[in-house]
């Protein structure tokens, strides 16, 4: 069955002109997993139908979101799971940059508890638009997205890794464990 998409949502994601993003980025991996390799999360910008990689502009923003998603609304986090930081570089040529709230909500998303929800009610609220707006911007043709971190003040670089050109992302250097 075709993928029926929002026409209004294109509509508004054609207006962005697609801008180059190169340079550093912070990823936090399980221990032993290669940071490259990417995946079909069915995170907060992507629908499970195309392998993406998640990073952050900043070693704190890549903390700041392993730490949420291991806690999972749970006071206690799991002591036995190591993760690394690894600082890698991401050369997108047409990246999708949405840089603030402001940008989010003008294409359909509450902006009013991004990232304040709770981690079973962001799948039901959050996640259906932004999933939305990631597979359009992968339909359009973008090869990445620029969007607000939702847990620490700074941007995380989504990258679309089946579009991206072979040398649009290394590894820079491992950083070593993650105090969780």
């Amino acid at each position: 069955m075709p993928t029926v998409r929002d026409g209004s949502l294109l509509d508004a994601l054609e207006l962005h002109k697609p801008v180059v993003y190169s340079g550093p980025v912070w990823r936090t991996v399980r221990s032993g997993r290669d940071p490259l390799r990417s995946s079909r999360s069915g995170g907060r910008w992507d629908d499970g139908t195309f392998d993406v990689l998640y990073a952050s502009e900043t070693q704190e923003g890549a903390a700041a979101e392993i730490r949420y998603h291991l806690r999972k609304g749970q006071p206690i986090v799991p002591s036995k799971v190591t993760y690394e930081m690894f600082e890698l570089f991401f050369r997108l040529n047409k990246c999708l940059r949405l840089v603030n709230l402001e940008a989010l909500s003008e294409i359909g998303v509450d902006t009013s508890r991004y990232g304040a929800a709770s981690y079973a009610e962001l799948h039901q609220s959050e996640y259906p638009r932004t999933q939305e707006i990631g597979e359009s911007a992968y339909f359009l043709g973008f090869d990445g997205l620029c969007v607000p971190n939702a847990r620490y003040d700074c941007q995380n670089i989504v990258l679309f890794d089946d579009v991206i050109e072979q040398d649009g992302k290394a590894v820079i250097n491992n950083h070593g464990l993650l105090k969780i």
